[in-house]
């Protein structure tokens, strides 16, 4: 084997690279289980959901944040650094918001006259299918502005958007829209990313979505209090200017509390001016520089009644919005060093003292950026209206010399300094910013007039009892699926083999793990399915290898020999197939969301993992092995396949019409049940509720199903809502779907729902006999009641469909012109993209013909449209093995009968065929019995998808290709080779 040493190479670093990075998730769960002990002894409890629990585990966290724990990382940026679990293993929240790009639209409008026509183009390209989150939004509704008439709509007088006048273009003004709503996304992402942090979430990911714009995700791990983190974010921003108290005005005031308070607190003595951090600087608003640790009690005691009667009653404390950094000093007053030599630093929160009323409200800020200038640095500029620039000279006239607060969301941002009277309007703010804290400021003074609605257009809360039992059953079948596929093996090929293939499956399982580590990825249960799938389908490589090496030494061939030339043999077959496989990932990666980008990130990386381990490192494990003659004697075979399907002489080709009449039949049945039953979509293309409800004991399914759908549809007076009740599991496990009010964003929707709910269910909802209270029902991290909620609002689901359609069409188009690429022959690309569409065909019939009869749910939705995806990637991967052989028997015997050609290509890799399949169908089995209903659905189609695939892949890939080329031959007069070359002989004919 050529660059043997260059492969190996490789395969160290990898080994070493991916054991690093794996190695922070264990430093991780060493602290994190240190973290709970500290919490269950400080708080005399292990319940996570207690108050001085919580507390503690944070402060035990806060406390080592910054410290270096693992070679040169700190805490913060190990947990980081692990594999995380996602929502559906680790329980939580995800949820997505939508800033109505419309209310953003309607804040510009120059008056209400104008507002009318902007009113009409907007219900326009909204009624044109256009939404509110479409990246081509604000486009669509100028295109139903007449020319030039845009600017008198949207630019007031003495109020630009940047440089835009009052004569600008309607593309001009468009640019400019579109600019502002990415303007106003930033501050509402910027604003989401503040109030997440008050709930100390751990690993929080925010991020805008592309091609959505104004829509948010957040994934929020662990949260107890959905609704209320829901709420928070829903409501408007509140920015406002504050004068300040300076240290030394209110130091008597402290004083005298301090010495009111230690007379009070006779049990810890508390010395407040100490517990604040001791005296302060005279000139500046802080009051107060707190230790992280502390921070809770300085709240508890500045809100006493005490507190309340002895300082004045016009001060306000508030918190500063991050930590200040400061550097940590020895006894002799120098800095401490750490290893790397930058100064280490402790972080304090700063409690500042705020005078009276907000003295200016943020709508009367205009526009805000930051900018770089060469002699005072990073800086903001930030412009007012005409009402504000009046008030704005007032306020700075009587506070020069001393700060102003800049507040959002009851946090302090800032307090710059006014150095004099500020008149126009247009304020620069400067002080040693950095580049992203200046950036940051901007964002927060553009917040101020953000009063553009914050719909919540899909919403999906699991409880942690629900997530514990996901990772059980998710693991389950993890293990359960490599053992077996490991038995498989070695009982399959013998030891030495069986051996070989399952290092490299253990290698590929490693590098795909190390992998998702560098890439900080998060481990979902579908992520899981990703990585079993991804290790079921890298036997096929090893299949596809010692089919072709088994072949090589019935030849007569040594087994170095017959080994090299069964791997090169099988290169072709191997690499089409896993490109077609990444490609089918690709586009799940692209048009999926959520759990389905979990799976399709793990599926690609587990392949191509797998493609490297299977080919290169499997091979020089053989060469390492059979040097100077050991194990001669390795057959490939064992008792139990020796006699397997050796010489199979089945007639395929002549059974094609035959299969062609089944096909037609399966085709009728399906159309008329798609006709006649339609199909079950799930809330992903519907829009709805699921709730995910669990009960003391076992209840019946239709009867509740009966009563929550009279209750519903009595409560809104609609008979077209809907109600679907399908067990989970077990029968005291219920999944609760419904349409109830969908579209509607009022407040207090959710728990209306939820109510709703609670009284249909109530006879049922008993905890050791106790009948369950409204509240405890509506948690979500009782390990009764609601455990799980899903929220997909009707506009989601629009896109989701579309996105839908785009993949699966875009994903056939690939294989057809992949397949034509490789083969150069039209032959094999419509064959293979009949066999395709005939299979994903067939699934989507069987599914309509099975809902409401199986025992799980069969919804069309995400998951099922990925099954169908993956599907025709598996089925490619078949069919190229095929053709691939059928090309090379061409290549070999150019005057043989294509009739025989064919037959004796699908006999000889009928082997291949059954043992890929049968592998990857027991690892789907062990997922559907052993991974939890989550991902049931999704394994049902593919289980249904292999079997019939194999068979489409026989009997109707291989039989059209074959046709086509008959009639090809005779339009031509001669017989067109696999590569579109001429045959040797031109009298040949189909037979």
């Amino acid at each position: 084997m050529q660059n043997k040493g260059f492969i190996s190479t490789i395969a160290i670093l990898l080994v070493l690279i991916c054991g690093f990075y794996i190695s922070f998730s264990f430093v991780t769960s060493h602290y994190e289980k240190k973290a709970k002990e500290f919490a269950a002894m400080t708080a005399k409890t292990s319940d996570e959901t207690n108050d001085v629990y919580k507390q503690s585990l944070k402060q035990f966290n806060d406390s080592i944040d910054k410290e270096k724990v693992y070679l040169w990382y700190t805490y913060n940026q190990v947990r980081k650094m692990e594999v995380g679990l996602g929502l559906d293993l680790k329980g939580g929240m995800n949820v997505v918001l939508e800033i109505s790009v419309p209310d953003i639209l309607r804040q510009y409008a120059s008056g209400d006259a104008q507002l009318a026509q902007i009113n009409a183009a907007i219900k326009k390209a909204e009624a044109d299918g256009g939404k509110g989150s479409d990246k081509d939004f604000v486009s669509r509704v100028a295109s139903y502005i007449q020319p030039g008439v845009m600017a008198s709509l949207f630019v007031r007088e003495g109020e630009y958007m940047g440089n835009l006048k009052s004569n600008a273009s309607n593309e001009e003004v468009t640019s400019a829209l579109e600019k502002q709503v990415d303007s106003q996304v930033d501050a509402a992402f910027n604003i989401f990313r503040t109030r997440i942090d008050q709930f100390g979430v751990v690993a929080p990911n925010i991020q805008k979505l592309q091609d959505k714009n104004g829509q948010i995700l957040l994934e929020l791990p662990g949260v107890k209090e959905p609704e209320r983190v829901t709420e928070l974010l829903k409501s408007s921003a509140n920015l406002e200017f504050f004068e300040v108290y300076n240290y030394n005005e209110i130091l008597g005031d402290l004083q005298r509390f301090a010495a009111a308070f230690a007379q009070q607190d006779t049990v810890n003595h508390l010395n407040v001016i100490e517990l604040l951090g001791g005296p302060q600087r005279a000139g500046s608003p802080i009051v107060g520089m707190v230790t992280p640790a502390n921070k809770n009690l300085v709240d508890s005691v500045m809100n006493t009644e005490l507190a309340k009667r002895t300082l004045p009653s016009d001060l306000s404390l508030m918190w500063s919005v991050k930590q200040a950094e400061f550097p940590v000093t020895d006894a002799n007053g120098n800095v401490v060093k750490k290893d790397n030599g930058d100064d280490k630093t402790v972080g304090y929160w700063e409690l500042i003292a705020l005078k009276g009323d907000a003295v200016l409200e943020g709508d009367a800020v205009t526009s805000a950026s930051s900018e770089y200038d060469n002699m005072q640095g990073n800086m903001v500029n930030m412009k007012m209206n005409d009402r504000g620039a009046q008030e704005w000279a007032t306020i700075t006239r009587n506070n020069i010399g001393r700060p102003i607060a800049i507040v959002l969301d009851e946090h302090v941002y800032s307090f710059p300094n006014v150095n004099n009277e500020i008149t126009g309007g247009s304020s620069q703010i400067t002080g040693n910013f950095t580049p992203e804290e200046a950036n940051d400021l901007a964002n927060v003074l553009k917040s101020g007039k953000m009063s553009a609605k914050v719909n919540v257009v899909s919403n999906n809360v699991i409880g942690p009892s629900l997530g514990a039992e996901a990772i059980q059953m998710g693991f389950i079948s993890f293990i359960v699926a490599i053992i077996l596929l490991m038995i498989l093996m070695v009982a399959y090929y013998g030891w030495i083999p069986g051996l070989v293939a399952n290092v490299g499956l253990i290698l590929n399982l490693f590098f795909t793990l190390g992998i998702l580590a560098s890439l900080q990825a998060v481990l979902t249960l579908s992520g899981i399915a990703g990585i079993v799938l991804a290790l079921g389908m890298a036997v096929d490589a090893n299949v596809l290898i010692f089919e072709r090496t088994k072949e090589e030494l019935k030849s007569g061939k040594k087994l170095r020999q017959a080994i090299a030339e069964g791997y090169g043999n099988a290169f072709s077959a191997i690499f089409d197939s896993n490109l077609t496989s990444v490609i089918t990932g690709v586009i799940l990666l692209y048009f999926g969301s959520g759990p389905i980008k979990g799976f399709a990130t793990t599926l690609i990386i587990g392949i191509v993992c797998s493609f490297f381990t299977a080919v290169f490192l499997t091979r020089i494990a053989f060469d390492l092995i059979t040097k100077n003659g050991r194990c001669a004697n390795m057959t490939f075979t064992t008792a139990l396949s020796r006699n397997f399907l050796t010489s199979p002489k089945v007639n395929f080709m002549g059974k094609s019409k035959a299969a062609a009449a089944v096909w037609i039949a399966l085709i009728v049945v399906s159309i008329a049940s798609l006709a006649i039953r339609g199909m079950n979509q799930g809330i992903d293309f519907s829009g709805g509720r699921n709730y995910v409800v669990q009960f003391e004991k076992d209840v019946d399914r239709q009867a509740v199903q009966e009563k929550l759908l009279d209750l519903f549809q009595t409560k809104a007076n609609d008979p077209t809502v809907s109600v679907a009740v399908i067990n989970i599991d077990n029968p005291s496990k219920l999944r609760i779907s419904t349409n109830y009010k969908i579209a509607e964003e009022s407040e207090g929707i959710e728990n209306e729902v939820a109510s709703i709910l609670y009284e249909g269910l109530k006879d049922e909802l008993t905890v050791n006999g106790q009948t369950m209270s409204l509240d405890a029902f509506s948690v979500s991290d009782e390990s009764h009641g609601i455990i799980s909620i899903q929220k997909v609002g009707p506009s989601v689901a629009d896109d989701m469909k579309r996105d839908a359609a785009w993949a699966l069409g875009i994903a056939v188009v690939c294989m057809f012109l992949y397949i034509l690429l490789r083969f150069r022959n039209i032959a094999f690309s419509v064959g293979a993209v009949c066999a395709v569409a005939l299979t994903a065909f067939l699934i989507v019939g069987f599914y309509s013909i099975c809902w409401g009869f199986l025992p799980f749910s069969m919804e069309i939705d995400q998951s099922f449209i990925a099954a169908v995806l993956t599907i025709i990637g598996y089925q490619i991967n078949d069919t190229v093995v095929v053709f691939d052989r059928v090309r090379e028997m061409i290549g070999i015997y150019p005057k043989e009968d294509r009739f025989k050609t064919f037959n004796k290509s699908l006999n000889q890799t009928l082997g291949r065929t059954v043992m890929t399949s049968f592998s990857t169908l027991l690892v789907l089995l062990c997922i559907f019995f052993l991974g939890g209903d989550t991902i049931r659905s999704f394994t049902f189609a593919m289980i249904f998808g292999v079997v019939v695939g194999t068979f489409c892949s026989l009997f109707c890939a291989a039989p059209i290709a074959y046709s086509i080329m008959a009639r090809n031959s005779k339009k031509n007069g001669s017989v067109a080779e696999a590569d579109g070359k001429p045959a040797l002989e031109g009298n040949r004919r189909f037979k």
